[in-house]
């Protein structure tokens, strides 16, 4: 099975022979028309099972890049109810796909209270219930979308380039500090909604994830790809 998570950034891409990930990568969304080159060396007899936050455009292309070869691609949409999951957003529909297939991953890594957290572009941190019911979550903007605000709209603040600092020296430093701050601030307050569960956690994933890590004062285990791993399981489904 070829899983595929078409994002505002990155597309990302995975080979799954049944039991384990054989191969993965990752291409700008901004090239996807370089998808069916990419795709040459995947197995032929594979299916293709993807989300797309990226618009209509760019899983048109995606479906013209891959069909002839492995047919149409299983498109990943938000439902009411999928692979154990429950959805309770007020319009379960409206849910993003890829904050669907994240949910669904993570009901895989644990039947306990977990947060599930995707550190990209934006950053998603959502509630899943040990019941399996999505109780809801947060949107706000990643790091570097932070970061690029302050830069592009104030006078005087760089795009900065600093580090994180309990307590921040420098311009540079502030800023990503600041930004750093908003996000772990966010996630743990989220957390603290959970907290008192019998095994509660906090899965972590997505390209900016590293960032956090160091810093994360909560239980909390660094999952690779779970937007991928919930495409598989939803692939795999009956």
């Amino acid at each position: 099975m070829i899983a595929i998570d078409a994002g505002n950034t990155r597309i990302k891409w995975g080979i799954h022979d049944g039991a384990a990930w054989v191969e993965q990568g990752a291409l700008p969304t901004g090239e996807v028309s370089r998808l069916a080159e990419v795709s040459a060396g995947w197995p032929g007899d594979s299916r293709v099972v993807a989300c797309n936050v990226a618009g209509e455009a760019v899983g048109a292309t995606i479906s013209a890049a891959l069909t002839s070869r492995f047919g149409a691609p299983c498109w990943l949409r938000s439902s009411a109810q999928c692979c154990g999951v429950r959805n309770a957003y007020e319009q379960p529909e409206r849910l993003g796909a890829d904050r669907w297939a994240a949910l669904i991953g993570a009901r895989a890594q644990t039947i306990s209270a977990c947060l599930v957290v995707c550190v990209g572009t934006a950053t998603t941190v959502d509630w899943l219930a040990a019941d399996g019911e999505f109780r809801g979550g947060l949107i706000l903007p990643g790091v570097d979308l932070m970061r690029a605000s302050l830069a592009r709209n104030t006078a005087q603040l760089p795009l900065a380039e600093g580090e994180f600092r309990c307590a921040p020296r420098n311009t540079n430093d502030a800023i990503v500090s600041g930004c750093l701050h908003a996000q772990l601030g966010a996630i743990e307050r989220m957390y603290a909604k959970l907290a008192a569960e019998p095994g509660a956690l906090c899965l972590l994933t997505g390209g900016a994830a590293p960032s956090l890590v160091p810093h994360l004062k909560i239980p909390f285990l660094q999952v690779e790809n779970l937007i991928l791993d919930g495409l598989v399981r939803f692939g795999a489904a009956p």
